[in-house]
Formats: C-alpha cells, sequence, structure tokens
C-alpha cells in the first residue's frame, strides 16, 4: 500500500486501484493500524486506477507537522567517510567509536516546513565546498513508538563544515533544502525484508556522473533498536519520521554543482528525485 499526501488530499494506492480520503495528514497516518485502516478504505472505496500515475507537480512530502531526525554512522561506509573527512581535526577516532558503540548517534534533521518533496529543488550551502546527497530509508514512527511506515530520504550534507569539527555537524545537515522526502509513504503488511536495495544516481547535463548502492542487511542497527533510542527520552505527539543512515557516498573528489538531478530509489518505495538549486 503507498500512500500519497497531493494537493488534492491523501491518496492510497495498490494493486492498480485507488481510493481519495480527506482529512488531515497526521491523523490519518498516525494510527499504529494504518496498513489495516488503509486496506479496509481501498478495498470499501477503492476504484481501478485511470492511467497509474499521479500528476508530478500534485506531489507533496509525505509530512505533516512531524519532525525529521536522523541516525548516523549506520553503515561501514559512513564510517569510513566521516573518519577520512574529519581526520585533519582530530576528530577521526569519534566515528569507529561511534559505529561500535550500544548507544547510537542521534540528531535532529529538520522540521517539517524546511523539508522539501519530490521534484522541488534541494540546496548546498554557499559557505560550503563540499556537498553530497545521502540516500536513505526513512522510517515513518506513530507517537506510541511503532514503525508503520517507509519512504526515502535526501540527508543533504555539506562534508567539508563537519569534517571541520564534528561539533558543525548541525550547520553541515540542517539548513534551507537539506531534506527531502518522498514520493510516497509505503506500507506493507510486513517489515522490509534484508535484501531491500537503495540506490543513487547524480546526473550532470544529461550524464551519470556517480551511481551506487547498498543494501538493508548492510546495516549495522536494528531499525526497533533506532527507534528505541530515539523514543527513550523525547514524545512526538504527532509521530516522527527516522532517517536511518546512508551506505552510498560518493568518494572525496566528488561534490554537487548547481542543477545536478538526485535519483534515489528504494524498492516498492519507488523513486525520489531533486535537482540541486
Amino acid at each position: 500500500m503507498k500512500i500519497f499526501r497531493t494537493t488534492a488530499g491523501i491518496r492510497l494506492q495498490d494493486k492498480g486501484r485507488s481510493a481519495q480520503v480527506q482529512g488531515e495528514w497526521d491523523d490519518f497516518v498516525n494510527d499504529d493500524d494504518l496498513a489495516e485502516k488503509a486496506a479496509r478504505i481501498l478495498a470499501a472505496e477503492g476504484k481501478p486506477e485511470a492511467g497509474g500515475q499521479i500528476p508530478p507537480a500534485t506531489l507533496l512530502a509525505p509530512i505533516g507537522t512531524q519532525e525529521v531526525w536522523a541516525s548516523g554512522v549506520t553503515y561501514k561506509r559512513s564510517r569510513e567517510a566521516r573518519m577520512e573527512e574529519s581526520k585533519a581535526a582530530g576528530g577521526g577516532d569519534f566515528y569507529d567509536r561511534v559505529y561500535a558503540a550500544e548507544r547510537p548517534e542521534l540528531f535532529f534533521k529538520a522540521p517539517h516546513y524546511r523539508t522539501v518533496g519530490p521534484n522541488d529543488p534541494v540546496r548546498i550551502r554557499k559557505d560550503s565546498q563540499w556537498n553530497v546527497p545521502e540516500p536513505e530509508l526513512a522510517l515513518f514512527i506513530t507517537s506510541s513508538g511503532k514503525i508503520v511506515g517507509y519512504t526515502i530520504g535526501n540527508d543533504m550534507s555539506s562534508r567539508d563544515i563537519e569534517g571541520e569539527n564534528p561539533l558543525y555537524l548541525p550547520q553541515a545537515k540542517s539548513y534551507d533544502g537539506a531534506t527531502a522526502l518522498g514520493p510516497c509513504l509505503y506500507v506493507p503488511a510486513a517489515p522490509l525484508p534484508q535484501s531491500t536495495t537503495i540506490s543513487l544516481s547524480i546526473e550532470r547535463a544529461g550524464e551519470t556522473v556517480f551511481a551506487g548502492a547498498t543494501a538493508l542487511d548492510q546495516l549495522n542497527r536494528q531499525l526497533t533498536e533506532l527507534v528505541a533510542y530515539l523514543y527513550r527520552e523525547l514524545h512526538f505527539p504527532a509521530g516522527a519520521i527516522l532517517f536511518t543512515g546512508t551506505g552510498v557516498i560518493p568518494p572525496d573528489e566528488f561534490t554537487l554543482h548547481a542543477g545536478d538531478r538526485i535519483s534515489i530509489t528504494i524498492p516498492p518505495i519507488g523513486t525520489l528525485t531533486n535537482v540541486v538549486a
């Protein structure tokens, strides 16, 4: 089941059928039985898809008033990249210790009003010279702490700022246009399998300048473990969105340019595409 947030409201889509739902996004998705509720509505009100595709211009980010949080150094590739970029500042071993520690790294990424959706522009900081996208599986978690859905996240990052000093991470990670979500909230009857792939493609002037992929089985943490730590001392009245870390990072000599087209694909969620402003 895919749940889209559109300019016309909430749209359910599954197996060639769709249904339009009126109401507030937060009220609808913040439900521990979301999969069952959406399936009941589609069974009762669903109609055959006409064309199957939702016009891209009508798609909105699948977020209401939720906060977006993120997990760091959850993949080996991320650990290696962070150690390399920060070694000159003397902080390289921080990331090695975080990777192996019992407590995961969690940080605030964005409020809903700094989050963009499919086909919206993402940004690179004007005071940074080394910027990359980070493709991530994002969890939708209800206010009770249950994972009920998944979406795709683009964690835009300024590697030179974070590498200068790990304490600069908020400036490297949280700024206008640094968080993208979409294209939908995927609500399956069972958790995603460990074989699920996450792929990244970056095009410049019509040519692919970077492509890479990883899979959930490369994640060094359990998804439920990350959620449990996030919810230890925080409450989220409308639920929360949690990025789970990246295992795909372009080589050190790569940086984004204005006009680059970033596409992140996670079957069966879909593809999130954004262009750098």
